[in-house]
Order: structure tokens, then C-alpha cells, then sequence
């Protein structure tokens, strides 16, 4: 009798430890489905380069992750702010970053938990342009939330940002 028990009793962990391992393999792949990809290219000729998509729609608690797929080219995702000599351009409270230089077909991973409206911008490019824009959350489309022109910012970056109304439209 006391095999017995033990056998169930083995059988019982057994079979619970392995819902665990499953449940976390599939809550480990349902986080990795909620992220979002931007890649980080440029023209063959090196003439232009961006981010596609250049304007993000996420719910908060999603994943963004920046893909350089560039051959030949680095780039940077480095959030406006102060902490990288840059005007505040993302929701007051939110933590500055800087993925550092990224090698073709290396990239960097963010996990935006903030509600409101994220700039920012490739350290090389943003000369040419190479600028990005994710809405997270709720926003109000009407709100032109930074400058439109800023004195600080190359013109080509200014005139880079898709408008908040555009991204809330295409957000499906």
C-alpha cells in the first residue's frame, strides 16, 4: 500500500511539475509574441537611412526591439533626454536609454511601461533624419507633444517625427 501512495504521490509532482515548466514556456512565449520589431536600415547607397516603422503605436508592459539590418552601417536608439545631451522628449518620469552602437544584425530591447509619447533618435543620423516615434497607450491625438520646431534639434529630425494623429489612426 505504502508503494502505492509514494507512486501516486510521484506521479502527482511529477505531472504538476510539468504543468509549471509549460506554463512558463508559454508565458515565456506569449512576452516574446507582445513584442514589436523596428528595423534599422538604410538605402544601399548609404544616401538615406530610418527606422520603418518610424511611428509605433504599443500598449504599456509591450516590448520594442530595434534591429540593425544594415549591412555595413551602425546605428544607435537613444531616447531625447537630458541623460544624453538631448531636450526632454519622452513623458516626464520615464528612464532615459541608449542602446549604444549596434553592429548589422545586432539589436536592443525596451519594455515601455509609461503611458505617453516616446521620441528619440540614431547618435549617427539624426542629421539625416533618423528619428522614431512610439505612442504608449492612451494619448490624446490633438496633443502636439514636444516642439514642432526646436532650435536644438537638426531641422531634418524635426521634420522626421510622424504626427501622433497618423500613428493612433494606423495603430491596427
Amino acid at each position: 500500500m505504502k508503494a502505492f501512495v509514494d507512486n501516486a504521490r510521484r506521479r502527482a509532482l511529477l505531472s504538476g511539475g510539468a504543468g509549471l515548466l509549460l506554463s512558463a514556456l508559454f508565458s515565456r512565449r506569449s512576452v516574446a509574441a507582445e513584442a514589436v520589431e523596428i528595423s534599422m536600415s538604410g538605402a544601399a547607397s548609404g544616401a538615406h537611412v530610418w527606422f520603418r516603422p518610424r511611428g509605433l503605436f504599443i500598449q504599456p508592459g509591450q516590448t520594442v526591439r530595434w534591429v540593425n539590418h544594415e549591412v555595413g552601417n551602425v546605428h544607435t536608439v537613444t531616447a531625447y533626454h537630458p541623460d544624453n545631451g538631448k531636450p526632454l522628449r519622452i513623458p516626464g518620469g520615464a528612464a532615459s536609454w541608449d542602446s549604444g552602437y549596434l553592429m548589422p544584425d545586432e539589436s536592443f530591447a525596451l519594455k515601455f511601461d509609461k503611458p505617453g509619447i516616446y521620441d528619440y533618435f540614431c547618435i549617427p543620423h539624426e542629421h539625416a533624419g533618423m528619428v522614431g516615434r512610439i505612442v504608449v497607450g492612451h494619448v490624446d491625438a490633438s496633443v502636439r507633444p514636444y516642439a514642432t520646431t526646436d532650435a536644438l534639434l537638426p531641422a531634418a529630425a524635426v521634420a522626421g517625427f510622424p504626427d501622433v494623429a497618423g500613428i493612433l489612426k494606423n495603430r491596427d
